[in-house]
C-alpha cells in the first residue's frame, strides 16, 4: 500500500539526525541530582525506550512503502537514542539501568502478535503517556541536565506523534467507515487503563514533579482528542461531520 506522504517525513527524520549530530551531547560532567522516586520512574522509561525495533521495521517492510519503511528506521533510530539519553542521565547520577520491566514486557508482546495497524495503536498509547510524563520530567525539576535530556526527548516525541496519526490515518481509511469512530474508542479506553496503571506505578515520582496523579490522567486523556481528530480527519477537500 502506498501512502504518500512519507517521503517528507524521511527528510523530517533526516534533518533532526544531522541537528542533533551538530548540537552534540548534554554536558553529562554536570551530573544529576534527583529524588529515589524520580529515578525509579526515569528507570522504567528507559527500558520502555530500549529495543531494537525489529519488528515494527519488518511490518513496515511488508506494508509496500519504500519511504514509510525508511521513514521507520529512522524513527527507531530515534527511539534508541531516547534510551541513551536516559541510561546517560542515569549514570550521570550514580543509579543502574533496569534490565526489564513487566510493563514494557507486557506491550511489547501485543505489539509482536498484532499487524501493522494494531501494533501502531498500541505503540501510540506509549507515546501518548511518554509525551506527558516527559513534560513533567522537564519541567518539574531544578536539576540541569534531567531538564536538558527531557527537553530533547519530549521534542522528538512531539513529531512521533504526527507521524504515526499520518500512517494510521491511511490504514483506518482501508476500514468500513463504520468501524472507524468505534476503533478510536476502544483506543482510547485502552489508553485510559495503561494511563492509570503509570499513575498508580509512578505516583510518587509524579507528586515530586508536581504533577499528582489524576491531572497526569486528565491531561493524557485531553491530549488523546487530538489524535483521534488527526486520525480520523475527513480528506481534504471533504465536507465537516465524517472525521
Amino acid at each position: 500500500m502506498g501512502t504518500g506522504g512519507f517521503a517528507e517525513w524521511t527528510r523530517r527524520f533526516e534533518d533532526e539526525r544531522e541537528r542533533r549530530r551538530e548540537q552534540g551531547d548534554p554536558d553529562w560532567e554536570r551530573g544529576a541530582v534527583l529524588p529515589e522516586a524520580v529515578w525509579a520512574g526515569i528507570q522504567r522509561f528507559q527500558v520502555g525506550e530500549d529495543g531494537d525495533g525489529a519488528n515494527l521495521v519488518g511490518k513496515s517492510d511488508r506494508a509496500g512503502d519504500a519511504d514509510y519503511a525508511r521513514a521507520v528506521r529512522l524513527f527507531v533510530a530515534e527511539e534508541q537514542n531516547h534510551a541513551r539519553l536516559l541510561a546517560r542521565l542515569l549514570a550521570a547520577g550514580g543509579v543502574p539501568t533496569l534490565r526489564g520491566h513487566w510493563s514494557d514486557t507486557v506491550f511489547v508482546r501485543l505489539r509482536r502478535l498484532m499487524g501493522l495497524r494494531l501494533e501502531l495503536l498500541v505503540l501510540m498509547i506509549a507515546e501518548v503517556v511518554a509525551l506527558r510524563y516527559y513534560r513533567a520530567l522537564r519541567d518539574g525539576t531544578e536539576d540541569a541536565l534531567t531538564t536538558d535530556v527531557a527537553g530533547r526527548i519530549l521534542a522528538d516525541e512531539r513529531r512521533h506523534v504526527p507521524f504515526h496519526c499520518e500512517r494510521l490515518h491511511a490504514s483506518l481509511d482501508e476500514l468500513p467507515r463504520f468501524a472507524r469512530r468505534p476503533v478510536m474508542a476502544l483506543w482510547r479506553l485502552l489508553l485510559l487503563a495503561a494511563t492509570l496503571v503509570v499513575a498508580v506505578d509512578h505516583g510518587r515520582g509524579l507528586r515530586r514533579l508536581g504533577v499528582g496523579r489524576r491531572r497526569f490522567a486528565a491531561d493524557v486523556m485531553a491530549s488523546s482528542a487530538e489524535v483521534v481528530r488527526a486520525v480520523l480527519a475527513p480528506p481534504p477537500g471533504t465536507r465537516s461531520g465524517e472525521e
